[in-house]
């Protein structure tokens, strides 16, 4: 027998009362899926830190407030030096059973907010660090970011005839932060909730910088129908394009190996921002995520040694 809507909650400990709700996002946002896991997992005693981009836009629109817990809106650059600053308060006043977490997408972190976030890893301080990935500034009008992937179709790397959507590969945060000797370093998908429900958990108890990489899909951006957000979060995994990893003190780990991978087309297919890939492109695809996953295999290999 199937449970319902309040059995499945209570399933997830999770409480009936919703801490982010009543937002003005786009049907389909993967963001805001994965900012409502999130803060059901970390529950009301929190702290939020958000940049300039989708979740400010649409969660800060008085009088209609989406957080139900404390949140404010940082500088685009300054998310992780607003969460140094709310942890030292949060300090100073003896409230030591509260969570400090910031929510950017990938333009405010790999680009704009990488600074800052480096510095807060340094320093070790006690924040957890949130990325939803929708790969593209999408809140000014999908343009190209830093974690845009190859071929991807945006308003600054279009499809056309001189460029045929964007040519850089896209950046990889997860190993950037990790090469820090972060505490805590994760990537997720909200595809996979389960898994990153137990991620959150997991930097929630971890004594320093936990950051979270989740592959969040934007229908909007992506130019995929709204009801395949979750779907296209799970074959960005499947397909092998998105591995589930972690980094812990010095090791690395693998949540989802994968033995055999799903045909990339069925990923590619859904989304408009790939519709005009030419069958060579694919194949670069192909060959660069098999040269990734053997990076990841041969380097887990070598630690177990």
């Amino acid at each position: 027998m199937s449970l319902n809507l309040s059995e499945r909650i209570a399933k997830l400990g999770f409480s009936q009362k919703e801490l982010f709700v009543g937002h003005k996002a786009c049907a389909g946002c993967g963001g805001t899926v994965a900012v409502r896991l999130a803060l059901q997992t970390l529950g009301p005693r929190v702290f939020v830190g958000v940049p300039a981009g989708c979740m400010s836009a649409v969660a800060f629109l008085y009088p209609q407030m989406a957080f139900g817990v404390n949140a404010m809106i940082s500088t685009f650059a300054g998310t992780a030096s607003l969460l140094t600053g709310i942890r030292a308060a949060a300090d100073a006043q003896g409230l030591r059973d509260v969570h400090v977490v910031g929510f950017s997408g990938d333009g405010g972190t790999a680009d704009i907010g990488i600074q800052a976030l480096s510095g807060a890893v340094e320093r070790g301080d006690k924040i957890i660090y949130i990325c939803y990935d929708n790969e593209a500034y999408m809140n000014t009008g999908i343009q190209s970011s830093g974690a845009t992937p190859f071929g991807a179709s945006t308003t600054t790397s279009p499809a056309g005839s001189v460029y045929h959507g964007n040519q850089k590969n896209k950046k990889d945060m997860f190993e950037i932060i990790a090469a820090h000797g972060i505490a805590y370093a994760a990537t997720a998908s909200i595809g996979y909730s389960q898994d990153y429900i137990r991620k959150v958990k997991k930097a929630a108890e971890t004594d320093g910088t936990s950051y979270i990489h989740v592959l969040a899909p934007c229908p909007t951006g992506w130019g995929c129908a709204t009801e395949l957000t979750a779907e296209l979060a799970r074959l960005a995994v499947d397909t092998g394009l998105w591995p589930l990893q972690e980094y812990t003190a010095g090791t690395y780990a693998i949540s989802k190996d994968l033995s055999t991978f799903k045909p990339i087309e069925e990923y590619l297919r859904g989304q408009k921002r790939y519709r005009h890939l030419l069958p060579e492109e694919i194949e670069k695809i192909v060959a660069d995520r098999d040269h990734h996953w053997e990076r990841i295999r041969n380097r887990l290999r070598s630690t177990a040694n």
